[in-house]
């Protein structure tokens, strides 16, 4: 039975809202629940796990949504109250924690005095008038906000290159500033690799490869997506050119961007010219045909990015880095062909991500190995998924897109809905592989093996054929601690690759042997 219960009017933020559900989920008589707000697009996700009745349906965006599946009316109204408790529960105050909260911005500031750059996170509509009384006072910005007007973004970006700050975002977020992790970041080792990203998970992605490859990173500057479109014009990444063209800590330089606006390109490469060290630019679909300058180097991946600038970082001849490459491949070969032999047959593979730019990454990849590759984010709009939630052929997915975050946790916190997927996928039975990133780091969620194993050994129990190809994107200093999400996943009976790219790989080499049968 599902019962629902609309709370009018009532806003929760999104992390408050995943802590709830999870807590639902674990009492007894309870088979799934939704707690969240009653957006259009939570309203799909709802649907789409048998949740959604005529009360959520007519509640509106600002509205709180419950919805419980639960074997007895008892079940499900234990359910709810547990729920109200937990919503109206005052967070505990922390032994030895001041009961100082700041008042403002400025009284902000005079707490934490000489302090530069301000970190925002509200919603879309009040981000951008907190981001210019910002750069006022002189403070660089982080705008991890997504939903800010384009025009916001540009009046914001101008405004602070006039003042010598840097706004990175809206929609930004990773960075690594002095070698401080901020938002979703990893904790990498220092060194002399700097880093400028319209690409957060591939922020994230070049980092850890290049600090596990014994190299390390001397800052690493977020921009957001929409900076290299032809509106924006890449102002905060020419910006961060400049700035580790200038930085002596910096003596590599490596930029990683979806493919830029052709026009805007040439505006990147003219300031590429203009730097004194080497660098190395990924642009995921994308090709830079000019030969910018000797020592200008173009990666096709993420992973070859990586391992290029960590030669150059070292001292190395350019070429190790296909050896390292070489390496992964010889092991992806042997168990691809492992993972065929167990097969009937391989037919479809579906790639469930949490970081957008892996799936553009997958895009680059596989269909070289699988041929046509459907997803809601495709590098060419002819591949476009008609619905996000009904995949069919080979398909790729970022669960990170807005369609899946207004009034959620981002995946790489909150793992429910991916959860769903992986089970409901695992039961196609043309579904021969699932393909998963695995984040890591400073934001990102605490407990991602409790989290996710579950669903994955429900899946390999509905589909003894299935195999699982995974990549982890963290360090041995991270919270979670890299090796330890390995093994535990290995132990789950699923194939990790170094990286997202060695990943695709793999996932495809099984689908290419597989359906040679």
């Amino acid at each position: 039975m599902i019962k629902t219960v609309i709370k009018k009017g009532a806003y929760f933020d999104s992390v408050s809202l995943m802590q709830v559900a999870k807590r639902l989920n674990t009492m007894e008589g309870v088979l799934d629940s939704a707690v969240v707000m009653a957006t259009r697009e939570n309203k799909g996700i709802i649907k789409a796990s048998g949740l959604l009745t005529p009360e959520v349906e007519a509640a509106g965006d600002s509205d709180l949504a419950i919805a419980v599946s639960a074997k007895t009316p008892a079940a499900a109204e234990a359910a709810f109250k547990a729920a109200d408790e937990l919503l109206n529960k005052k967070p505990a105050q922390s032994a030895g924690a001041s009961d100082r909260k700041a008042a403002g911005l400025d009284d902000a500031i005079k707490m934490l005095d000489g302090a530069n750059l301000a970190v925002i996170s509200v919603a879309g509509r009040f981000a951008g008038p907190l981001a210019a009384e910002c750069l006022e006072k002189n403070m660089n910005v982080m705008l991890f906000s997504d939903n800010v007007p384009l025009e916001t973004e540009l009046a914001l970006k101008k405004a602070a290159q006039k003042k010598g700050l840097l706004v990175m975002g809206p929609d930004c977020g990773t960075a690594i500033i002095n070698g401080a992790p901020i938002a979703f970041a990893n904790a990498v080792s220092r060194g002399n690799i700097g880093v400028v990203a319209a690409s957060g998970t591939g922020l994230q992605e070049v980092t850890v490869l290049i600090s596990n490859e014994g190299a390390g990173i001397s800052q690493a500057i977020g921009t957001g997506g929409r900076d290299v479109k032809l509106d924006i014009g890449a102002i905060t990444l020419i910006q961060g050119l400049k700035m580790l063209a200038a930085d002596p800590a910096t003596e590599v330089i490596l930029i990683v961007s979806k493919p830029p606006h052709e026009a805007v390109l040439k505006k990147i490469l003219a300031e590429v010219k203009k730097i004194k060290k080497p660098v190395v630019a990924v642009l995921l679909g994308g090709e830079i045909k000019d030969k910018v300058k000797p020592d200008f180097y173009a990666a096709k991946t993420l992973e070859e990015a990586a391992y290029k600038a960590v030669c150059l970082g070292k001292g190395r001849e350019i070429a190790k880095a296909r050896e390292i490459i070489y390496d992964t491949n010889l092991k992806a070969a042997e168990l691809a062909k492992k993972e065929a032999a167990r097969k009937k047959k391989s037919r479809c593979l579906r790639g469930l991500f949490s970081g957008g730019t892996f799936v553009s990454e997958a895009q680059v990849i596989l269909p070289e190995l699988v041929g046509e590759l459907r997803s809601n984010a495709p590098l060419d709009k002819k591949y476009k998924l008609a619905n996000s939630l009904e995949l069919s052929g080979h398909a790729v997915i970022d669960l990170g897109e807005d369609e899946f975050t207004v009034g959620r946790p981002h995946p790489m916190i909150d793992f429910s809905l991916r959860n769903k997927m992986i089970v409901s996928e695992a039961r196609k039975p043309e579904v021969s592989v699932l393909l998963l990133d695995v984040v890591l780091g400073y934001g990102a969620n605490l407990k991602p093996l409790e989290d996710i194993t579950p669903a994955i050994t429900e899946a390999f129990i509905r589909n003894r054929e299935l195999s699982i190809v995974a990549s982890v994107t963290g360090t041995e200093t991270d919270p979670q601690v890299r090796s330890k999400v390995v093994k535990g996943l290995e132990a789950a009976g699923v194939l990790v690759m170094p990286s997202n790219a060695a990943a695709c790989r793999l996932a495809g080499a099984i689908i290419k042997l597989g359906s040679r049968k």
